[in-house]
């Protein structure tokens, strides 16, 4: 055969451009930034080709562009400025981090030839790779205009191979506007993207779904490495499995990537299914055996505590998922995670696997056991109890939680920001049947909800978004409030009013003499959510909820709801959270 003739390079007039075929490949459509002198070219070109979200803050670009990729299954996009515009990002960044979500984070730069030259550039910083870096699973620094491309592309591979994660790119202005000579391109030639993922979990990898959805091709990457369990370790687990007769599994976000091979787990062995907040959806919560992310409800203590094996399953072991690490696992304990590093981390394992959960658990099914009949049953009477008592201890919120539920279709977002009711019940008793629907701050940061909101329902128009705030998280970014309006998605912001933070006031009130810095002044909702041009609604007693959260659920655009906490009554138990006070 002849030889084959060389792809010449692409080229592109700019910088954005460039960035936006490269977002084309990956079947990213949306975009969240701030515009800026140092990213101008970039953004110019996302506004004229693809949608640009001009976001209030940068955090916030970055919390939409993560939540946009969980909703979605694959990965987001954030723009920002250089400098302080990059320093903003950096805590959302930690939050993808510590989630493992998979986001491009496209950050501008001073030029070339003054990169690191401390002049006093506006937007200048020292070492701002440095910065990235220690934030980022992947960060670089676009050197040319032939390498942008290329880096463009590693970076997309970084975040979503697994375990993900964001990955910044730093690119001067300069470089930006100057023509574009893509020799990465013909990597990826003829392999584009058909749309979103299918089902592959809110941390799902787009490579590892690559064999079937060809969208692994669109950044000239093999398949995510996978690792394989030591074969006397994988041995081990097959005996322990096939002897088990009273089985629990854990299910954590590595399981979101599991789903058919865990829901035939629970099946082959009848196992109640215990999860991590991250985990929550990898098999639908109505199953009777999905007990869900109550592990420290006192019912499933007990359940942990009669249980002749465990099998956790991509979990790291929260501190607020562990009641601070008090909690007790069984001694039997087979740990599945790809990360080597968490085998063993917090709870030791008796056989710790490292590898895939998809490919483990395949190899682990062969060998599975009938759990005894009653250990079945048992299982689902603690999943009945430990959704009653909730029910019963959260008071007059459980009819908002019964009303968010009734009124959104199965499958819907559900944002939640670090507040009361999210970590009380939001977290636990309203049920998830998708992990990419259970969008939420991992890293347990306050005041992510409504970017992480507003990412989810523009990934997904057209079904309705839900977000639960509190006032004190919602005024951290209170200004995304007018990307709200502006950009009017399917979503309803109920906002819980408590005039203040109410977990550490909870706290306080328990444990100390006085109240420091937790009681706030909050504007008058109505009046903000009109001055915004928002539609409104409250809710102060339990029969207001059912009516205001379907009409709201049911508009086209967006409705802000509050929750006015002092008159709709207490929780019967104030919430605090699982953390040890010294000498309490």
């Amino acid at each position: 055969m002849p030889p084959t003739s060389p792809v010449p390079p692409a080229r592109y007039a700019t910088g954005g451009d460039l960035l936006v075929a490269v977002l084309r490949e990956l079947g990213v459509d949306t975009v969240f930034g701030i515009v800026s002198v140092h990213n101008l070219p970039l953004v110019e070109a996302v506004d004229r080709e693809l949608r640009f979200v001009p976001v209030r803050h940068e955090a916030t670009a970055v919390n939409a562009a993560d939540a946009y990729g969980r909703a979605r299954g694959s990965l987001g996009c954030a723009l920002t400025s250089t400098g302080t515009g990059a320093g903003n990002a950096a805590g959302s960044l930690v939050e993808a981090l510590s989630a493992g979500t998979s986001v491009l984070h496209v950050t501008g730069q001073v030029e070339a030839e003054f990169l690191g030259s401390g002049r006093g550039f506006i937007h200048e910083t020292k070492d701002q790779l440095g910065m990235l870096r220690a934030v980022s699973t992947y960060a670089e620094t676009v050197t040319s205009t032939d390498s942008a491309g290329h880096i463009l592309r590693e970076a997309a591979r970084a975040a979503l191979t697994d375990p993900g994660g964001p990955a910044s790119v730093e690119w001067p202005v300069d470089l930006q506007y100057a023509e574009q000579r893509d020799t990465g391109s013909s990597a990826s030639a003829g392999c584009g993207h058909t749309g979103s993922v299918a089902a592959t979990g809110a941390q799902g990898s787009l490579l590892a779904a690559s064999a079937d959805s060809g969208s692994g091709a669109a950044v000239g990457a093999p398949l995510s490495a996978r690792p394989l369990p030591a074969e006397g370790e994988l041995a081990g687990a097959r005996a322990l499995l096939a002897a088990a007769r009273r089985p629990l599994v854990w299910a954590g976000g590595g399981a979101t990537r599991a789903r058919a091979e865990l829901a035939g787990l629970l099946h082959a062995t009848g196992a109640g299914l215990l999860s991590s907040n991250s985990g929550r959806g990898s098999v639908p919560e109505d199953h009777p055996q999905v007990i869900g992310n109550f592990a420290t409800a006192p019912a499933a203590r007990a359940l942990l505590a009669d249980a002749d094996l465990l099998l956790t399953v991509g979990t790291h072991f929260r501190s607020n998922e562990t009641a601070d690490y008090g909690l007790a696992l069984p001694e039997a304990h087979i740990q599945i995670d790809i990360d080597a590093d968490a085998l063993g981390r917090v709870y030791p394992a008796r056989h710790a696997l490292h590898g895939h959960a998809p490919d483990v658990l395949a190899a682990l099914l062969p060998h599975t056991r009938r759990a005894e009949e009653s250990w079945t049953h048992r299982v689902a009477a603690v999943r009945r109890d430990v959704r009653a008592t909730l029910h019963d201890n959260i008071g007059p919120q459980a009819a908002i939680c019964d009303a968010i539920r009734a009124a959104l279709p199965r499958e819907a977002v559900v944002a939640r920001d670090v507040t009361i009711p999210s970590s009380s019940w939001g977290n636990r008793l309203l049920e998830m049947y998708d992990p990419r629907d259970n969008v939420f701050p991992r890293g347990g940061g306050i005041g992510q909800g409504l970017g992480m909101g507003i990412g989810a329902a523009l990934a997904r128009p057209d079904a309705p978004t839900v977000v639960l705030a509190g006032d004190g998280g919602l005024a951290v970014h209170l200004g995304e409030l007018l990307t709200l309006a502006q950009e009017r998605p399917r979503l309803t912001l109920v906002v819980f009013n408590d005039g203040g933070y109410g977990v550490l006031r909870n706290m306080q009130d328990r444990y100390s003499e006085r109240r420091s810095g937790v009681d706030l002044a909050t504007p008058d909702f109505e009046l903000l959510a009109r001055a915004c041009g928002l539609d409104y609604a409250r809710i102060a007693a339990e029969e207001h909820a059912q009516p205001v959260i379907s009409h709201a659920v049911a508009c086209d655009g967006p409705t802000l709801v509050e929750v006015d906490l002092a008159r709709l009554g207490p929780m019967k138990k104030p919430f605090t959270p699982p953390v040890k006070i010294p000498g309490q």
